[in-house]
């Protein structure tokens, strides 16, 4: 059973949650966009069908600052609010009948490092985690960029750009800044639940490198896969069909 609902955050904002309910729940898990996705984006829907395959109760939902349904200006996204947004719908599941003690984390991107955080510190509360083509560290992430393209970036406090879609973007310069202060690996000890790594290839802003540089400090259970000839956001069909089928049995493994 499919249900969207509207809560709202710390901030007072508008988030859009969409859970899909299942009568013989195996297991929970959260499903989280990158910055400036939203909820119905081919490979976000491609994760949650693998876990609702698997008779899991899937939540979806737009954070607040990007393209969906929730409220905010894309400009003023932050790491900090895609954590912030996480970890209110996590609270708001607690209160729901539906909700298990344990459960699975999936994001992509900036999801990815929300996420990994939120099962960094609360690492009691997470089965398993997939920080799919996710951001490391702010370090890292602000190594695609030339110096002079940061201090542009920072004089002039915004950059505009054409994404991958063809839409023209424009964030703060308060989303690298913000960014900064983020590294999954200062505190990867804690990350000792199965987790699963998975990147494009042809991917630019969170590369293989990246993604290696954390696999190899993860201390439990783990798995890293490359999708060959896929950039950071996965759209072909059949990248998406390669990836379902990897998380399929990662699912089935770890149950």
């Amino acid at each position: 059973m499919q249900e969207k609902v509207f809560i709202k955050n710390r901030h007072d904002k508008k988030i859009a949650v969409l859970v899909n309910r299942n009568s013989n729940q195996k297991g929970l898990v959260f499903v989280t966009h990158g910055l400036g996705g939203f909820k119905e984006q081919p490979h976000i829907q491609t994760f949650a069908e693998a876990f609702i395959e698997n008779s899991f109760t899937t939540v979806l939902f737009d954070a607040t600052h990007t393209f969906g349904e929730s409220e905010g200006d894309y400009a003023d996204a932050t790491t900090t609010n895609y954590y912030e947004d996480l970890e209110d719908v996590i609270n708001w599941a607690k209160k729901q009948k539906w909700h298990q003690k344990l459960f699975w984390l999936v994001g992509h991107s900036l999801g990815g490092v929300s996420t990994a955080l939120y099962a960094e510190r609360h690492s009691e509360e997470v089965k398993a985690l997939a920080p799919i083509s996710t951001v490391v560290s702010g370090k890292l992430s602000s190594e695609k960029y030339s110096k002079e393209e940061l201090k542009q970036w920072e004089k002039s406090g915004i950059r505009e750009y054409k994404s991958s879609s063809g839409k023209i973007k424009i964030i703060n310069w308060t989303e690298m800044e913000d960014r900064m202060k983020y590294d999954l690996l200062l505190e990867v000890d804690k990350l000792t639940m199965p987790v699963l790594l998975i990147v494009g290839d042809l991917d630019e802003s969170t590369p293989i490198a990246h993604q290696k540089i954390l696999f190899d400090k993860l201390p439990g259970k783990k798995e890293f896969h490359i999708i060959k000839n896929s950039p950071h956001t996965f759209r072909d069909p059949a990248h998406l069909a390669e990836i379902k089928i990897i998380f399929d049995k990662w699912i089935k493994d770890n149950l």
